[in-house]
């Protein structure tokens, strides 16, 4: 009986020895990896009582290979068709197009953002919640669960574009 109370307490100790102070220094390499360097960070405006999601920042183009993009003034069907199907097929499971679920919704999202913006969040959405302050808000926001990579061509992320200038 001896021996089994003395082996519980080592390994109880043994837990709790393996457990203590890993979490300072997760929480210290994840600040590492948060801070960009000064001539990368960009600032969003912040405007009290306005969650990220629906605030509006249409200068801010994000960080990644997106640096600039021009849109034309007409819709081009068969390519928001094929974004609708890359959308469904790749996003869908935590999009909705017109509610909040999971992350947010994409109506209207080119009214609030850049499209240049928005294609680097498809396409580097890490690389846009290390660096991008407004992809930080939108993080915390949405309790911290951070958009997947669903490695998408530059194509297959225009396409998706081109499908949210459609929802109204």
């Amino acid at each position: 009986m001896k021996n089994l109370i003395s082996l519980s307490l080592l390994i109880f100790l043994f837990i709790f020895s393996s457990c203590g102070g890993g979490a300072t220094k997760k929480e210290e390499k994840s600040k590492i990896k948060l801070e960009a360097p000064k001539s990368e960070i960009k600032t969003t405006p912040k405007t009290e009582g306005i969650p990220p999601s629906q605030r509006v920042d249409l200068d801010n183009k994000g960080v990644g290979p997106i640096t600039s993009l021009k849109l034309s003034n007409e819709i081009d069907p068969e390519m928001a068709a094929h974004g609708e199907e890359v959308y469904k097929n790749m996003c869908s499971a935590c999009h909705r197009p017109d509610k909040k679920f999971i992350g947010p919704a994409p109506i209207g999202i080119l009214e609030r953002r850049s499209p240049e913006w928005i294609m680097n969040m498809i396409l580097a959405p890490e690389k846009m919640v290390q660096n991008d302050p407004l992809a930080k808000d939108l993080l915390m926001e949405f309790n911290g669960s951070p958009m997947a990579n669903q490695n998408l061509t530059e194509e297959e992320a225009r396409a998706v574009l081109e499908y949210f200038r459609t929802l109204k």
